[in-house]
């Protein structure tokens, strides 16, 4: 068998079966969730409500019925854009209106990525619109949601076409080891957005307000001080203003780090519970989980653009995935849309192991937070999280341990020893 065929068939047994696993994976949490609804586990009772119990259920199927609807459209869509032709189509099409060059590569990823997000578009306003609304957590006018999209449409335009158009000419005018150079170029764009994103991009969206009660700022103070943790400035954000949900999170990059607290968090905690809370996210810090992530990145995306820079050259690797590559152009822009579209379905299987790794991170910072502040605190802060998130407390086991980036919240608290 050719080496076409070969992808061929690989690419459509890998979508297959990764959408059979979904589809397992995503029932079994509906079933296991709607089982359960009923009771509050023996461990949270006395402290969550059945009431509270059934929503957060309630919340959890209705996500994961949309969620099977999305990803049986994903799938579709990824076919119709592979092996059905869609992007030879789009392609071709570009070529008889641009010719061949940098307009019509950088005008293919554009439309692509126009048309993917008018397909995605649906599910993410009924997402917003109608799920979210339901459970009382949405904020988001119309009008909000229309800016939010002018902006983020603008924003990518502004910063991924000259970034694209780099790689590009990279690709074509770098030599046989042009995906090192582009490689360098695309980490060192990532390290720069971690430093101009706080400052430049985040306040675009959200107002950012120093963090105004003393007390509050004073203990976010002494325990950033006996961590051994610096940041720029302490943040409010108005996360109000397009969800219930409350979160808190670190961002930024060397000097630009900043501590930003959604105001539906101060709201919700008490200082000693914002400050566990705090103290969890310094523990990332502290066991070194960014460098290792940021460090993870690095040698993922070399690899990723070394096998590209590899696939680039072979024409298989077009015509396998249904596309029959320009004989008078370049085929830069192609293969990177490509490769984009199938090295999701040839990894997906190694989501446990991220998942894995992800959640004995957040384990390390809850013991760092515990031994910081107090387990209790944390606990109390987590289970508030939990509950006024609409957070399921009976997850599927299996689900779990493919998907969760965080422990559920049984085996949470129970490392940290709190009273559920």
């Amino acid at each position: 068998m050719d080496p076409s065929s070969s992808l061929t068939l690989a690419f459509a047994a890998f979508l297959l079966a990764g959408l059979a696993v979904k589809f397992w994976l995503s029932t079994r949490q509906v079933r296991h969730v709607a089982r359960h609804r009923d009771a509050v586990p023996p461990a949270f009772t006395g402290t969550v409500s059945l009431a509270a119990h059934q929503k957060a259920a309630d919340y959890t199927v209705a996500k994961s019925r949309v969620g099977l609807l999305e990803t049986a459209f994903g799938a579709a869509v990824l076919l119709g854009w592979t092996l059905l032709g869609g992007v030879d189509a789009l392609n071709r099409a570009l070529v008889a209106w641009l010719g061949t060059g940098m307009t019509q590569q950088l005008a293919l990823l554009a439309c692509f990525a126009v048309i993917s997000g008018l397909l995605d578009l649906p599910f993410t306003l009924y997402q917003t619109f109608v799920v979210e609304e339901r459970f009382g957590f949405n904020k988001m006018t119309w009008k909000l949601w229309l800016a939010d999209a002018v902006k983020g449409t603008a924003i990518g335009a502004l910063v991924g076409l000259p970034i694209a158009a780099l790689i590009l000419w990279l690709m074509g005018a770098a030599g046989d080891l042009w995906w090192l150079w582009a490689w360098a170029v695309w980490m060192g764009f990532n390290l720069l957005l971690l430093v101009i994103y706080p400052t430049l991009i985040a306040p675009l969206f959200n107002k950012f307000k120093p963090l105004e009660d003393e007390t509050l700022k004073a203990r976010v103070t002494a325990l950033m001080q006996r961590c051994g943790f610096a940041a720029k400035g302490l943040f409010v954000m108005d996360g109000s203003k397009r969800s219930a949900h409350a979160n808190a999170y670190f961002t930024g990059f060397g000097a630009a780090k900043r501590v930003v607290f959604y105001d539906t968090l101060l709201s919700k905690l008490s200082p000693a519970e914002v400050d566990a809370v705090l103290a969890h996210e310094l523990g990332h810090f502290k066991h070194k989980h960014i460098v290792k992530r940021i460090v993870a990145l690095f040698a993922l995306s070399l690899a990723g653009f070394a096998l590209l820079g590899w696939l680039a050259s072979r024409a298989w690797f077009y015509t396998g995935l249904g596309v029959q590559p320009n004989l008078a152009g370049p085929n830069d822009a192609l293969a990177l849309l490509l490769f984009m579209l199938a090295v999701p379905v040839f990894t997906y299987f190694i989501s446990p192991l991220m998942a894995r790794f992800s959640r004995k991170h957040e384990f390390e910072a809850d013991a760092f937070a515990a031994r910081q502040t107090s387990g209790s605190d944390l606990g109390r802060a987590l289970l508030k999280l939990y509950e006024d998130n609409a957070s399921t407390l009976t997850p599927d086991p299996v689900f779990v341990k493919f998907y969760y980036s965080h422990p559920p919240a049984s085996e949470r608290l129970a490392r940290l020893g709190a009273p559920a």
